[in-house]
């Protein structure tokens, strides 16, 4: 009898060891997919029905918040001006999970399940209260985010700018833009076929250019070639480099020209500010070859190149808000590092990454981590978090930074007067990289900092399949940005 009780207990707590195990699996490690699985419709009705925390720009304008609303789900997100913002804060949709923006980013504490809100939902338990979510404070400065967004208006493009002190993001536009609020509404159909509607196609308005988007970057890459060729200490901005009319790329019979004929310099050869000035092909091709590929790529690596950005968030607020690696090519031979040094060939970049060059340069080298929230606060108003400026990587020394911002400035004074700002000393580098079949068409870029000698802020701006260079595409937005920055 007593060998059968022990074989019974033995099973029953074999029983109870398997049920805690399962629980525990079911509880802990699988939560999240149990939770975001789309047929769990009592996590839907969680989430939708949860109130949402807001989404503010840096003077308190509100982006996105929850209104209550008399149906089953209880709060409705709506975005004021959501075109404007949409590439900050993404969308939080009833069929579709946020994937992107702060909504993703900071999507536990929205939602008021962070563990940094424990407490939050205690009090709100003991009282009967609703628990409220987190507000998100972000650096977006709404004048300027506007301003940017009027100057792209409909056109394929991205503009990016940037706190040189401190890596604080105050605008990022991408446009063609769309309206969050179409994908938050509670009409399931609705919702499915605007998501349908936006995502189609290579050119879906969804995709964050600012972040997302890689681009040949164009002439605007001298700068990190220009960078590396100071940091050798063999180089000053008046030390005289091979350039000349053409320049036939190694081992090819490819000719490789200049647009302006001041970029040929004399007698084939040109000083390197001049070359920066003018933005000569080929004495840049020909400074890059000469560099090799490991120092230009060194160079790039420093400034972020090869490696995914995060933005904002971790694992444990939600899903990152990253932007995709900007490339330099491995080992390249030497007629297609004539090209990567150049910006054109296998050398891409996001307009984050080249905002984030520009305000390295402004920052006498010191590349700053990219930021798009300044504090985050508990619905009492207690903040929870608060961002502090933190340094990427010393790309290169003060002495480099001081001749770049010179090189910088000579692009304005002598090449392109119509990016000046009366009174104020703009540094800036264009860029004009060649796309599509046959070379077509044309990505405008323009990166710049100002003050140029008291930087406060750092500017990139793309204009994808355009047809006129990027000092005419983009340079106009990048000094109206300037300017609304400067004159608060």
């Amino acid at each position: 009898m007593n060998k059968y009780l022990r074989q019974l207990f033995t099973a029953v707590v074999a029983l109870f060891v398997i049920l805690g195990l399962s629980s525990t699996i079911i509880m802990a490690v699988r939560a999240n997919a149990l939770n975001n699985d789309p047929r769990n419709a009592r996590s839907l009705y969680h989430q939708l029905g949860a109130y949402r925390g807001a989404i503010l720009a840096s003077d308190g304008t509100v982006m996105a918040k929850s209104e209550p609303v008399n149906d089953a789900f209880k709060y409705l997100r709506t975005y004021s001006n959501g075109p404007l913002y949409a590439p900050v804060t993404g969308f939080f949709s009833i069929n579709q999970t946020a994937d992107r923006g702060l909504e993703a980013s900071r999507s536990m504490l929205l939602n008021g399940e962070a563990d940094s809100l424990i407490w939050q939902r205690a009090k709100a338990m003991l009282t009967g209260a609703t628990n409220q979510g987190a507000s998100i404070e972000t650096s977006i400065d709404p004048k300027l985010q506007q301003v940017a967004y009027d100057q792209l208006g409909t056109r394929d493009g991205a503009a990016v700018a940037i706190e040189v002190s401190t890596g604080r993001i105050l605008a990022m536009v991408s446009t063609p833009s769309y309206d969050p609020n179409k994908l938050a509404t509670h009409d399931t159909k609705a919702a499915s076929q605007a998501y349908n509607e936006l995502s189609a196609g290579q050119n879906s308005p969804l995709i964050n250019r600012a972040t997302s988007q890689l681009y040949p970057p164009g002439s605007t890459f001298k700068t990190i070639v220009a960078s590396a060729a100071l940091e050798t200490g063999e180089y000053q901005t008046d030390t005289k480099i091979p350039a000349g009319a053409g320049y036939t790329l190694p081992g090819t019979a490819t000719q490789l020209p200049n647009a302006e004929h001041q970029a040929d310099g004399v007698n084939g050869q040109i000083s390197l500010q001049e070359a920066v000035a003018w933005s000569s092909n080929t004495a840049f091709a020909q400074l890059g070859v000469k560099l090799g590929a490991s120092k230009v790529s060194d160079m790039a690596t420093k400034l972020g190149f090869g490696s995914t950005i995060t933005i904002d968030g971790t694992e444990s607020t939600g899903t990152p808000m990253t932007a995709t690696a900007s490339t330099f090519p491995s080992d390249p031979t030497d007629d297609k590092l004539a090209l990567a040094s150049i910006g054109q060939g296998d050398t891409t970049a996001t307009p984050l990454q080249m905002a984030m060059v520009a305000q390295a340069i402004a920052n006498n080298g010191k590349l700053m981590q990219p930021t798009l929230v300044d504090r985050v606060r508990a619905a009492d108003l207690t903040v929870l978090s608060q961002t502090k400026p933190q340094t990427m990587a010393n790309a290169f020394n003060k002495d480099s930074a001081d001749k770049l911002t010179t090189m910088m400035e000579s692009v304005v004074t002598e090449a392109n007067p119509q990016l000046a700002i009366n009174g104020i000393k703009v540094a800036a580098k264009t860029g004009t990289a060649q796309i599509g079949t046959d070379n077509s068409a044309i990505d405008g870029w323009v990166i710049g900092f100002a003050p140029a000698d008291d930087p406060q802020i750092a500017v990139a701006v793309l204009l994808h399949n355009t047809d006129v260079y990027g000092s005419l595409a983009a340079g106009p937005i990048m000094r109206a940005m300037m300017q609304e920055a400067l004159q608060q």
